[in-house]
C-alpha cells in the first residue's frame, strides 16, 4: 500500500527492477484512467498501444486520453499520426521502443498501455521471420475484398485459420488482408505462426498487468462510453475526417464504428438502429480482446469489477 513520508505527503515504493510497466485489456475496462494515476504515482509518461488512437483527428471515437488527462501526465504516440498514414505492427514496435528509451532517458518510469493485442505481442515477442510480403498477392486480396466483400473473405479465414478468424473484426481490411497474405505466401495460417514463434528476450524487459473484467460487467460501461462518445461530437468528427478528404474506404473509416456513423450520415440507418450497432460491434471486440489476452503470457491479471482507478493502482503498485 502507499506510505507517508516523514512530511506526511503520500508516496509510493520505488519498483525493484528496471521493466517496463505494460498495461492491458478490453475496452472501457478504464485502463487509461488507471494508467494516468499509474503515473502520477511513479513519476511515469504513458506510450500508447493502440492500432487506432495513434491517429489525429479521431479523438472522440477512439476515445483518446482527455486534454486535462495529457496536460497533467505526458502521452506517447496518442494522436500523433496521420490517418492515411497507415502503420505495421513491425513499425509501431520501433516507435515504442523509441518511446520507451525516450521516456528512460529523463529518469521517467514508461507505462504501455492499450489493448491491441497484435502489437502486444510484436512488441513483447518480436515479429515471426516469414511475415515477408507480396505485392501481386496483396492487390489480388483487395480486388477480391471489393468484388467479393469482407464478410465472404473474413469466413475463408475463419475455415484456414479459425482461432485467429475469430478476432478479426470485418471491418478491419488491413489485418484481413494481411492474415489471407501471410497463408498464401507461406503456406501456414497466423496462429501457427504465433505458435511456434520464438519468445524474444524483450519480454523480460516487460511487467505486464491485465486488467480484466467479465463482459457482463463491460456492457453497460460500453453503453456509457458510447453515449458520452456521440455527446462529445463523434458525427462532427467524421464529417470532418471527410472534409479533409479521406473517402468512405480510407484507412480511418475502417475503425470500430466510423462505418455506421457513414451509414447513418448516408441515411441508410437511423440514429437508434446505428447507435446499437456499435454497441453490439463494441461488445463483439471486447469479447475477442479478453480471449486474446487471456491466452497471452502475462505477469498480474486483476479482475477490477467494482473497483476505482486508485484501488486498482495501488494493487499494480504492490505487484510491479
Amino acid at each position: 500500500f502507499p506510505l507517508m513520508n516523514s512530511t506526511g505527503a503520500l508516496s509510493v515504493p520505488e519498483p525493484s527492477n528496471n521493466r517496463v510497466l505494460t498495461l492491458v485489456g478490453p475496452t472501457a475496462v478504464g485502463k487509461t484512467a488507471v494508467a494516468v494515476e499509474l503515473a502520477r504515482r511513479l513519476d511515469g509518461e504513458i506510450i500508447g498501444l493502440d492500432s487506432r488512437q495513434i491517429y489525429k483527428y479521431m479523438a472522440v471515437g477512439t476515445v483518446q486520453p482527455t486534454d486535462e488527462e495529457k496536460v497533467h501526465v505526458r502521452h506517447h504516440l496518442i494522436g500523433d499520426r496521420d490517418p492515411s498514414e497507415q502503420i505495421s505492427a513491425g513499425e509501431y514496435v520501433g516507435l515504442v521502443e523509441v518511446a520507451i528509451d525516450d521516456v528512460k532517458s529523463r529518469s521517467k518510469v514508461p507505462i504501455v498501455c492499450g489493448g491491441s493485442g497484435l502489437y502486444f505481442r510484436a512488441v513483447t515477442r518480436g515479429l515471426f521471420d516469414e511475415s515477408t510480403s507480396d505485392p501481386k498477392v496483396r492487390a489480388a486480396l483487395k480486388e477480391r475484398l471489393e468484388n467479393e466483400g469482407s464478410d465472404t473473405m473474413l469466413a475463408e479465414l475463419k475455415v484456414l485459420d479459425q482461432e485467429y478468424g475469430e478476432i478479426v473484426h470485418p471491418n478491419n481490411h488491413k489485418r484481413l488482408i494481411r492474415a489471407l497474405e501471410i497463408i498464401q505466401i507461406t503456406g501456414k495460417p497466423p496462429t501457427e505462426h504465433f505458435r511456434h514463434q520464438a519468445e524474444s528476450d524483450s519480454h523480460d524487459r516487460f511487467f505486464t498487468v491485465f486488467l480484466r473484467m467479465d463482459i457482463e460487467e463491460l456492457t453497460p460501461r460500453i453503453e456509457r462510453r458510447t453515449k458520452m462518445t456521440f455527446e462529445n461530437g463523434w458525427i462532427d468528427e467524421v464529417k470532418k475526417l471527410l472534409d479533409l478528404g479521406f473517402d468512405r474506404s480510407s484507412h480511418p473509416m475502417d475503425s470500430l464504428g466510423y462505418r455506421d456513423i457513414l451509414k447513418y450520415l448516408d441515411g441508410e440507418m437511423d440514429f437508434e438502429e446505428m447507435v446499437e450497432r456499435i454497441k453490439i460491434d463494441t461488445r463483439q471486440y471486447a469479447r475477442k480482446q479478453l480471449k486474446w489476452f487471456d491466452k497471452e503470457r502475462i505477469d498480474c491479471v486483476l479482475e477490477v469489477a467494482g473497483m476505482s482507478e486508485m484501488g486498482v493502482a495501488e494493487k499494480v503498485i504492490n505487484q510491479f
